[in-house]
C-alpha cells in the first residue's frame, strides 16, 4: 500500500463523518418542521384553542424560516462556517425547548417562529460546507447527502415523534426534537474540522446576490416549480381517502412511502447533477411534470395511488440541484444565496397548497392539486429556460 493510501482513506472517512453530522442536523430540522402537523388536535385540546388556530404554529415556523434565512445568512457571513452551523443548531434546539415549555397558545406560536429562524441558514451553510469538503466534481452529491437527513426524517423521525406526542403529550415531541438537535451539535463539533472565517464576506458582498438576475430566476424555479410538489402533499390525505377510497388508517403508511420516494430521489440525483447540472434540472422537471399528470390517473385506486405517491418523490430531487445551481450563479454572495434557497422552498410550501385549495373550493375535484402542480412545474421549466438564456447572454463573446 502506498503512503498516500492511508491518508486518502482517512480523508474519505472524515468526509463521510462530516456529511453524517450535517445530515443529522437536517434530520432534526425535518422532524421539527413536520411533526406539529400530526399533533394539531392534541395541541388545540391542551391549549384550549381550535385545530384551525393550532395550525398557525405551522405557519409561524415557515415564517421564521423565510425571515431568518436572509437575516442570519448576512449576519453570519464572515464567521467560520463550522462555528456558525453549531450555533444555528443550538438555536434550533432552544426554539424547540421553548416550544415544549410554552404555557399558552401565543407563546407556542412565538416559540415556533423562533425555532424556524435558523432553519434556512443552517441548510444553506451546511450545503456550502458539504460541497467544499467533497470538491468541485461531487458538489451536488454532497448536498444531496445533507438533504438526505430531511428525507429520512419523513420516513422515520416524524412518525416516531408523532407517536411519542400522541402517547405522552405533544410537548414530549418537541423535547425529542431538541434532543436530536443537541446530538447533532455534538456530532458536528467532533466531525467538522476547524475553518477560518470566510474572506471578503460582508453585508454588502452578500447583498450583491440580490442584484444578480440568475439568482432570482433560480430561486423562482424552486419557489414555483417545487410548489407542484406541495400542492399535492398539502391535500394528500383527502385525495387518498375521498378519491382513491383508501382507509384513513393506511394514510400514514402511504406518507412513509412518499418519504421513501424522497430518499430515493436524493440518492440518485446527486451524481446526475454533478455530471450535467442544467440538463439534469430539465430532466427532473420534465419527469416530475409527467409524474403529476400520471398521478391524476393513479390516484383513483388505493394501490396505484401508493405507487404514484412514491413517484412524486422525484420532485424533491430539485432541491440539491437548485442548491448547486445557486453556487454557480451567486458569485461571491454564496451564503445569502444558499440560505435563500430554503426561503424559496418554504414559499413553494405555501404557494402550492394555497392554489390547490382555491381549485378545490371551486369544485375542481381531488385531482385538482396534481393539475395545479403540472402548471407550476411547467412554469418552473419556463423560468429555468429563462435563466439559461440570461446566462448565455452574460457570457463574454
Amino acid at each position: 500500500m502506498s503512503p498516500a493510501a492511508p491518508s486518502a482513506a482517512a480523508g474519505r472517512s472524515a468526509l463521510a463523518l462530516g456529511l453524517l453530522s450535517l445530515g443529522l442536523g437536517g434530520f432534526a430540522i425535518g422532524v421539527g418542521e413536520f411533526v406539529p402537523m400530526g399533533l394539531l388536535p392534541e395541541i388545540a385540546d391542551s391549549l384550549g384553542t381550535s385545530i384551525t388556530q393550532a395550525g398557525h404554529v405551522v405557519s409561524a415556523y415557515a415564517l421564521g424560516v423565510v425571515v431568518g434565512a436572509p437575516v442570519l445568512a448576512i449576519a453570519g457571513a464572515r464567521l467560520p462556517r463550522r462555528g456558525l452551523l453549531i450555533w444555528l443548531m443550538v438555536a434550533f434546539a432552544a426554539g424547540n425547548l421553548l416550544s415544549a415549555a410554552a404555557p399558552s397558545y401565543p407563546t407556542l406560536v412565538a416559540s415556533r417562529f423562533l425555532a424556524g429562524v435558523p432553519h434556512g441558514a443552517f441548510f444553506g451553510v451546511a450545503a456550502l460546507v458539504a460541497a467544499a469538503a467533497a470538491g468541485p466534481t461531487r458538489r451536488a452529491w454532497a448536498v444531496s447527502r445533507v438533504m438526505l437527513g430531511l428525507s429520512v426524517a419523513t420516513v422515520v423521525g416524524v412518525p416516531a415523534a408523532t407517536w411519542l406526542g400522541q402517547a405522552t403529550g405533544w410537548r414530549s415531541a418537541f423535547l425529542f426534537v431538541a434532543a436530536i438537535a443537541l446530538a447533532a451539535v455534538a456530532a458536528m463539533a467532533r466531525a467538522l474540522g476547524p475553518e477560518a472565517a470566510v474572506r471578503g464576506a460582508d453585508v454588502r458582498t452578500e447583498l450583491g446576490a440580490l442584484r444578480r438576475p440568475l439568482v432570482w430566476l433560480t430561486l423562482a424555479v424552486g419557489a414555483i416549480g417545487l410548489g407542484g410538489l406541495f400542492a399535492v402533499y398539502g391535500y394528500i390525505k383527502p385525495t387518498l381517502t375521498e378519491h382513491a377510497g383508501m382507509s384513513a388508517g393506511a394514510v400514514p403508511l402511504v406518507l412513509a412511502v412518499w418519504g421513501l420516494g424522497m430518499v430515493a430521489a436524493n440518492l440518485v440525483s446527486g451524481p446526475l447533477f454533478d455530471r450535467a447540472l442544467v440538463r439534469s434540472l430539465y430532466l427532473t422537471l420534465v419527469v416530475f411534470t409527467a409524474t403529476l399528470v400520471l398521478f391524476t390517473v393513479l390516484s383513483a385506486h388505493p394501490l396505484t395511488a401508493a405507487v404514484g405517491v412514491f413517484l412524486l418523490g422525484i420532485g424533491f430531487a430539485l432541491g440539491p440541484g437548485l442548491q448547486t445551481r445557486l453556487m454557480d450563479v451567486a458569485g461571491d454572495a454564496q451564503t445569502l444565496a444558499a440560505a435563500l434557497h430554503h426561503a424559496a422552498f418554504n414559499t413553494a410550501n405555501a404557494l402550492g397548497p394555497w392554489l390547490a385549495g382555491i381549485a378545490i373550493a371551486h369544485d375542481a375535484g381531488w385531482t385538482a392539486p396534481a393539475w395545479i402542480g403540472v402548471g407550476l412545474a411547467l412554469l418552473g421549466l419556463v423560468l429555468l429556460t429563462a435563466s439559461v438564456v440570461v446566462e448565455r447572454r452574460q457570457r463574454p463573446r
